[in-house]
């Protein structure tokens, strides 16, 4: 457990007062929702000024909110290549709103708070606890600065490392700025890139055999998704995992799991395959272990994905759709929500009434919210990829990738994204939009009641399987 000082303690009648304040005022996960939705509008109206664009044109309504959904969900997908087509102001929009979606809005309204020395109500302490999924509403504000300096730091080293290469080639200036901007949206998990001025939508095809850019893209990637309760539980703990809570022992051990086990099974699919057929044998172990980092929300690649197997392909939906971790920049179904299951068949495996890990018992709501959140995400990509297949066209390949891409916000495509009807980019938005603040948080907008009571019904089995 975290130690929380007693002035950062909620008092138990103080959360009671809380939760007792009147219906009639919005719910947190209602606020944050709505709250997202002002920073889309304002994003797009800011991009189809004729100032955000490099030829001082008006850009359209519908391709101005698809890279503003797509930046506030830290997802990547674009219609236009970031470098050749938005101005520096359209970039800097762009930035922030990758800044605003990475670390989330109430963070940084809080953070403004504490800065002007005004107290900071209980309704805005439940909704940070909302916004970076907290467990508990003492010592958020604590929480609150360490997720800003935290990033502050984090992407402060990225930059002054990327500029170690950046700069050398680009000048002081532009290699600072291009390093800032690589810095961000790798930990933010964004994806979004300024390799167009190599070649429009190539992402980072050009510098894949560079191990020290790569690399420190990876680790900012890896660093963002694996959440910020997981480093406050490793700052305060050390490296004596036996003391890290439940949630970030399930999220290191699954993150190191997907991570090696992706990279091995995309070195084995692809070792000679066309997607890897230009590097050498340590170029391709670096492509298959920055393809298996990149796919759990980044959205960058160093390789033409068009080129890759169909076992490549399916084994990058997968790892796409789990995502990162709870409370991170990433998106998904997360990592917990994927351990849950698969700790739930074992256990059925096993004959067991009790989902058990590290001598801990799961509750059963845990595991209905697991299936609920894999179910909705499977059917939203299913009723999306119908939709988008019947309207466009594309095949199964590409609208799959688009589809997983978009609802784990995670930014890779096979090169169909530009060429989709405005009807898939408004389809592909919504996912984005879902992807980002949580399919239960949706759910709970469209909830107007919570039935709490236990079932009165009579209990009669049925056959499953």
């Amino acid at each position: 457990m975290f130690h929380i000082p007693d002035s950062l303690k909620l008092s138990a009648r103080a959360e009671q007062r809380l939760r007792s304040l009147p219906q009639s005022r919005i719910s947190p996960t209602r606020f944050i929702i709505f709250g997202y939705l002002i920073i889309v509008a304002v994003g797009t109206l800011l991009l189809m000024l004729p100032i955000s664009s490099r030829v001082r044109v008006v850009t359209p309504v519908v391709d101005a909110l698809f890279t503003a959904t797509s930046a506030t969900c830290v997802t990547g997908l674009v219609v236009y290549d970031t470098y050749t087509y938005w101005s520096l102001f359209g970039k800097l929009v762009i930035l922030t709103l990758i800044q605003i979606g990475g670390i989330g809005f109430m963070t940084l309204s809080i953070v403004s708070v504490m800065f002007m020395r005004r107290k900071i109500s209980l309704r805005h302490r439940f909704m940070m606890q909302e916004s970076v999924s907290a467990p508990q509403v003492g010592g958020i504000v604590r929480m609150t600065r360490f997720i800003f300096f935290g990033t502050i730091l984090i992407e402060g080293i990225g930059a002054a490392l990327l500029a170690v290469r950046l700069c050398p080639q680009k000048g002081m200036v532009r290699g600072l700025s291009e390093s800032v901007f690589y810095s961000v949206s790798a930990f933010c998990n964004a994806g979004f890139d300024l390799m167009g001025q190599t070649e429009p939508f190539s992402s980072l095809t050009s510098v894949a055999a560079d191990p020290l850019f790569i690399g420190v893209i990876m680790a900012l990637v890896v660093i963002g998704g694996l959440g910020f309760y997981v480093w406050a539980d490793i700052v305060e703990n050390k490296l004596s995992f036996r003391r890290y809570k439940l949630n970030s022992k399930l999220v290191l051990v699954t993150s190191g799991v997907l991570l090696l086990g992706g990279a091995v099974l995309f070195a084995l699919l692809e070792w000679n395959g066309d997607a890897f057929a230009h590097g050498t044998p340590w170029q391709k172990c670096l492509f298959a272990l920055f393809q298996s980092v990149t796919v759990r929300t980044a959205g960058f690649n160093t390789v033409d994905l068009s080129q890759l197997s169909d076992g490549g392909i399916l084994l990058t939906c997968a790892l796409m759709l789990i995502g990162g971790s709870p409370g991170s920049t990433a998106g998904g179904i997360k990592t917990t929500t994927f351990a849950v299951l698969f700790l739930t068949i074992l256990s059925e495996l096993k004959n067991k009434k009790e989902v058990e890990c590290f001598r801990r018992r799961i509750g059963g709501e845990v595991l209905r919210q697991a299936c609920s959140i894999l179910m909705l995400y499977l059917s939203v990509v299913l009723a999306a990829a119908l939709a988008i297949s019947a309207m466009d066209g594309i095949g199964l390949r590409a609208v799959l990738v688009e589809t997983v891409s978009a609802v784990g916000t995670v930014g890779l495509s096979l090169g169909a994204t530009p060429t989709l009807s405005d009807g898939s980019h408004l389809i592909l938005a919504a996912m984005m939009f879902l992807g980002r603040v949580g399919g239960l948080s949706i759910l709970v907008v469209f909830s107007d009641l919570y039935d709490t009571s236990p079932s009165r019904l009579p209990l009669e089995r049925i056959t499953v399987g």
